[in-house]
């Protein structure tokens, strides 16, 4: 299994749990992370959050051009 996004790189991030609030503010992968069975983790960062998060990759997207920053 490969990571499909780099370090550096900014995502959208939707955990799809309720109870888990993201914020709007687009993120940016910090790190890869090792596969937590089949799901590959990554560490990301919101500027306008003071914590990092931990997600997997399904719950991440590619920022479009259209996305507000």
């Amino acid at each position: 299994m490969h990571h499909k996004f780099k370090v550096g790189q900014l995502v959208d991030y939707n955990p799809g749990r309720v109870g888990m609030p993201a914020s709007s503010w687009q993120y940016k992968i910090l790190r890869l992370l090792p596969a937590e069975g089949s799901d590959l983790l990554y560490r990301i960062k919101s500027p306008g959050e003071t914590f990092e998060r931990v997600a997997k990759e399904r719950e991440l997207s590619a920022r479009s051009l259209l996305s507000p920053t």
